[in-house]
């Protein structure tokens, strides 16, 4: 077999397994074996790029980042649906086209709450996605939508042209995937997994798309060049035999069949693995929808109907505090059992302090609870006439319920937090963070592994990365011994790091890589930046108020102290290994005038550059400080007219002092 063959032997394996893992939910072979089938193509390609075609799976993630979006015109327009909002309107619906056709059949499907797209192939290959925009015009996101594994790059039927339309979503067990990874790194949580799509899909780096493990539901035919369709069910038969991924759906007739599929639906949806906002309602007959035609707006032979959130009365029995990787007490409520969109619900998120306030909610109090986005069970009000006495307000503790360190409030938010720096339940963000590449640049310790670390009971915290032999790591899954002598050494290597690195790697709030660099630059050990007061850290440029607020709240806390402790005891690093800088001077401007006795001009601003200022040559409101010498002339006149402070040489001297 030459290399031609082999690679097309390959491309048409990989796609077909690809077919049956991600649209059939069927693998027939490991994830070992597929990689390394992947491999091998990959080398092949490298060797042969000519022999590169569109359908190979390693075009999946697609060109370089985009500096925008270029729009797309659709040939036939992406119509939007009339919402309707309970059974009567249905019927009227019904009643409506029965007026002009009657006894027809009808598909309803569940309407995926994601991000609705077009697909064009032009004989049989993948050429163009868009997303609906307008309706009329939209955005090429060609490159991320061949990131989505159930999109199928080469048709089996090379039809001249097809276009499809879909909805791109995000899976509930990704998002909670990413949200988790996120929450560890310390990223802001995505809100839901159709704002998590819709982001996705318009990320100009076609590689953010590919980690973000997008998917699709096709749910319409817009083109087929070459092919004749009577019925949507038709269509809908056909794209599955093309690899499509289609929406599940029903053809029925009568209006009880259909206001009864539309509540199953709405009682089954969780049990989907995409958010479902509605169901949808269309004509199944593609002839009797030209009859029917279009508004302005949409299309006279469809509607969606839309679910209400699901509201129920329960009693909340208790309320009691999380705290999240990143340090936030997050409370929560304990309630008696009630079913909510197909599952019992025993609980509801609270947010933060504020939301308990601003809606009086106590223990005892008889509450009405939904789910947001068909996801996360929370309270929308309080029923007080039912509200038993002797409740009292309730408010969120003033020591971690985890480590019983102090807790403190955002200056910037609502969220209050954990400052130990010990903490169990921050555990595997702190390690993250210790061990990454802007803080001690441990490599080979990701979350995966650091997460195995904790749960075998070897790390606890940072300290305790210093004492791991190599068959303790070896031992981990996917960890070999060559793996685990590699991380042994990166440890070892970490404790020669300069100071910065491990101020930054203590995850002290609002102190980062820069921030770091600044103060182990200017106070050139740790033990002088741990004795420094609120007043000696404001000093610095760039350190305000609240940041050294939270340096003295870090260093006085005993977790703190005994973190600090052995790390001194494990070796690492405590001093600044850069020459020591004064920067008293940062951001400051200085003007020299007059005759000088003591230093020359040059000298002077020498001094001043030293420190971190600099020497201007006129007179401003940005002006910081006029040294001024005898004789001094127009430049001091307008230094008093700003209110510019004024020094004598000597002033100047006792300044660099």
């Amino acid at each position: 077999m030459n290399y031609q063959e082999e690679m097309k032997q390959l491309r048409d394996e990989l796609n077909a397994h690809g077919y049956r893992y991600y649209v059939e939910d069927a693998p027939t072979i490991s994830d070992f074996e597929y990689d390394r089938m992947l491999r091998r193509l990959e080398d092949l390609e490298r060797e042969h790029p000519e022999e590169i075609t569109p359908d190979s799976p390693t075009q999946r993630v697609g060109g370089p980042a985009l500096s925008e979006f270029a729009p797309v015109e659709h040939p036939v327009p992406l119509e939007s649906l009339q919402d309707v909002f309970n059974g009567d309107e249905v019927r009227e619906f019904l009643d409506r086209v029965d007026d002009t056709l009657p006894r027809v059949a009808y598909s309803v499907e569940p309407k995926v709450d994601g991000l609705s797209v077009a697909l064009e192939y032009r004989d049989g290959v993948f050429v163009r996605g868009a997303t609906r925009g307008d309706g009329r015009v939209g955005e090429d996101v060609t490159e991320n939508l061949r990131t989505i594994r159930s999109i199928p790059m080469v048709l089996p039927d090379k039809l001249p042209r097809l276009i499809v339309r879909g909805e791109v979503y995000m899976s509930r067990q990704v998002f909670e995937e990413i949200n988790a990874r996120r929450e560890i790194e310390g990223k802001p949580l995505m809100a839901n997994p159709r704002n998590a799509a819709a982001g996705s899909l318009r990320q100009l780096d076609p590689k953010v798309a590919a980690q973000r493990r997008l998917d699709i539901a096709i749910f319409n035919l817009q083109l087929a060049e070459g092919r004749e369709f009577t019925t949507h069910t038709e269509t809908i038969d056909y794209l599955a035999t093309q690899h499509f991924k289609v929406i599940p759906h029903k053809r029925l007739q009568a209006a009880d069949e259909i206001l009864a599929e539309i509540e199953r639906l709405g009682d089954e949806r969780m049990e989907y693995p995409f958010d479902i906002d509605g169901a949808v309602i269309k004509l199944d007959d593609l002839g009797d929808r030209t009859v029917l035609g279009s508004t302005a707006k949409c299309p006279k032979w469809a509607i969606a109907y839309k679910y209400p959130p699901e509201q129920k009365p329960s009693v909340l029995k208790d309320i009691v505090v999380q705290v999240g990787r990143t340090g936030v007490l997050t409370p929560k409520a304990m309630l008696e059992p009630v079913r909510l969109a197909g599952t019992t619900v025993t609980f509801a998120t609270l947010h933060n302090q504020d939301f308990i306030t601003e809606k009086d909610i106590r223990i005892g109090d008889t509450v009405i609870v939904q789910k947001a986005g068909e996801i996360i069970p929370e309270i929308v009000e309080v029923v007080r006439e039912k509200r038993p006495a002797g409740t009292v307000p309730y408010y969120l503790p003033d020591c971690c319920p985890v480590c019983g360190a102090p807790v403190s409030r955002d200056e910037d938010g609502a969220a209050i937090r954990c400052t130990g720096a010990e903490c169990p339940a921050q555990r595997l963000r702190n390690l993250t963070h210790f061990a990454s590449r802007n803080a001690m640049d441990i490599d080979g310790l990701g979350p995966a592994v650091l997460n195995q670390l904790i749960e075998s009971g070897l790390v606890k915290t940072a300290a305790d990365l210093y004492t791991l032999q190599v068959q303790d790591i070896a031992q981990l899954d996917r960890m070999g011994e060559k793996s685990a002598q590699n991380a042994v050494n990166a440890i070892a290597a970490s404790k020669e790091n300069d100071l910065w690195r491990l101020i930054n790697a203590l995850g002290i709030r609002q102190v980062g890589d820069k921030a770091a660099k600044v103060l182990a630059s200017h106070f050139g050990t740790f033990d002088a930046l741990a004795e420094a007061s609120a007043e000696e850290l404001t000093a610095i440029n760039d350190v305000g108020a609240v940041t050294a607020a939270y340096i003295r709240r870090w260093m006085e806390d005993p977790q703190s102290r005994d973190l600090i402790s052995r790390l001194k005891a494990v070796g690492v690093n405590m001093t600044c290994k850069e020459e020591k800088v004064d920067s008293r001077f940062m951001g400051m401007t200085f003007v020299l005038t007059g005759a000088l006795e003591k230093f020359t001009r040059d000298e002077a601003g020498e001094m001043i550059e030293k420190r971190g200022g600099k020497s201007a040559g006129s007179v401003s409101k940005k002006t910081s400080y006029v040294v001024a010498g005898e004789n001094a002339g127009s430049k001091l006149r307008k230094a008093r007219e700003l209110g510019i402070p004024v020094l004598t040489e000597d002033e100047f001297l006792e300044l660099l002092k």
